[in-house]
């Protein structure tokens, strides 16, 4: 892998989202030689990938090149690689181009979409976890768009027409509003042959509400929002089979529909090597303590969404958001660096900033510790905490200038098909 030797202590990071960046910055120039590993060559703000989804965003404002993070540290390393296996008993990985020795590894490498073994779901439905699969989803509407309109009978426009959110979590929340916003905005304006009311939008959750991890306040006012867009929502709604055409649930609703995107959950992306008990195998995450050690690991670290440690306030694990890995991103550099010093380390104690949503234009949701509202204030907040949260000022410009426009003119300005998607078959 080509990494100088050094006498310092070796770090290596396996991952470059939030956590791992955190950690990255917060080893900068110090006493150790730090190696940040990725399969990626950039770190994604993945809270904005929905808008990419739906033409508001270029993905390269959300991206951000892992090693322009990384260009001042005199002794960090970025490789772009796939870590195949962790050989504990060497102090080593493997990965897909060569092996590597650690004095300290820390596991960053977050969650994928969860299909819960539904074969047919994961081979003809649409995730969103990365930037090319966003990509994808952008392609495809547009696609439908064109293809819809010069369908040969109505009930082909409708499948076109017909699209499928499965999971009311935020994410799924946001894409909906996004596309209604396409539909209300968008549709009218560019394609004069199609008419808006054949466009349909279904988020489907299988709770009795939109938003569960959120307050019933923010659900029911989520909800308002999805309803005066045009959004149909189906509360207590499970996906048991979808074939690239037709929707079927656990209820009699039956669609036709000729997309269907999935955000209905998310596993744990763990490396194969360590002890089966070090992993927990049903959410797929690695049993941390409470300085992030992976369980009978001394040397070994979990940070973000893979790690669970289990809290008397979180005894299922803190939520799989960003703030938890930013901030176990943080504190793990300063409790390496004590490792290495003989002193005694911090232990995790999770600070809760709340949490938010966006449903369109003028329309949000947040839940603080003590306040809880919505509308334009709170969509006001989710704007500017996005903002600040980018990494890099130019993505920050960027979006900025992005959204203004995109406000003042009722338009996405991304609708392009760069590269046409195809279906499986």
């Amino acid at each position: 892998m080509n990494i100088p030797k050094s006498n310092l202590p070796r770090v290596v990071i396996i991952g470059g989202g939030f956590a791992g960046v955190n950690l990255v910055k917060s080893l900068a120039n110090k006493n150790v030689q730090v190696v940040l590993i990725d399969k990626r060559n950039y770190h994604t703000f993945q809270p904005l990938l929905y808008q990419v989804s739906s033409s508001g965003l270029e993905p390269d404002s959300i991206a951000y090149p892992l090693r322009k993070i990384i260009k001042k540290h005199r002794t960090s390393f970025f490789r772009l690689a796939k870590v195949e296996q962790i050989l504990p008993e060497n102090n080593e990985i493997i990965t897909s181009i060569g092996h590597l020795t650690y004095d300290y590894l820390i596991i960053a490498t977050g969650t994928k979409t969860n299909y819960f073994g539904n074969k047919a779901i994961e081979s003809h439905s649409m995730p969103m976890k990365t930037v090319p699969q966003a990509l994808d989803i952008r392609s495809l509407i547009l696609e439908n768009f064109e293809k819809a309109a010069i369908a040969d009978s109505n009930e082909e426009r409708e499948a076109y027409l017909n699209f499928v959110i499965v999971g009311a979590g935020p994410t799924g929340a946001e894409l909906a509003g996004a596309i209604a916003e396409l539909k209300n905005n968008i549709l009218p304006r560019d394609y004069h042959d199609l008419n808006p009311d054949d466009m349909h939008i279904h988020l489907l959750e299988g709770a009795d509400r939109v938003l569960p991890p959120m307050s019933k306040n923010a659900s029911a006012k989520a909800a308002k929002f999805l309803s005066k867009l045009g959004v149909k929502v189906h509360c207590k709604t499970f996906v048991k089979h979808y074939d690239g055409k037709t929707v079927t649930t656990n209820s009699k609703l039956t669609m036709q529909s000729e997309t269907l995107i999935w955000a209905a959950g998310v596993t744990g992306a763990p490396i194969q090597g360590l002890k089966a008990e070090a992993l927990l195998e049903r959410l797929n995450r690695y049993s941390v303590n409470q300085f992030n050690q992976v369980e009978d690991y001394t040397n070994i670290f979990a940070v973000g969404d893979i790690a669970l440690m289990s809290t008397k306030a979180y005894p299922k694990g803190h939520p799989q958001v960003a703030q938890p890995a930013i901030q176990q991103g943080k504190l793990l550099g300063k409790n390496i660096l004590r490792l290495i010093d003989n002193k005694p380390l911090k232990p995790f104690k999770y600070r809760d900033k709340g949490s938010m949503a966006t449903i369109g234009r003028n329309k949000a949701v947040v839940d603080l510790k003590h306040y809880k509202f919505g509308g334009f204030f709170a969509w006001f907040i989710w704007m500017f905490v996005h903002l600040m949260s980018l990494v890099g000022f130019r993505n920050r410009v960027i979006v900025l200038f992005n959204w203004t426009y995109n406000y003042i003119n009722f338009d996405k300005a991304a609708r392009l098909i760069i590269r046409p998607y195809k279906k499986r078959l």
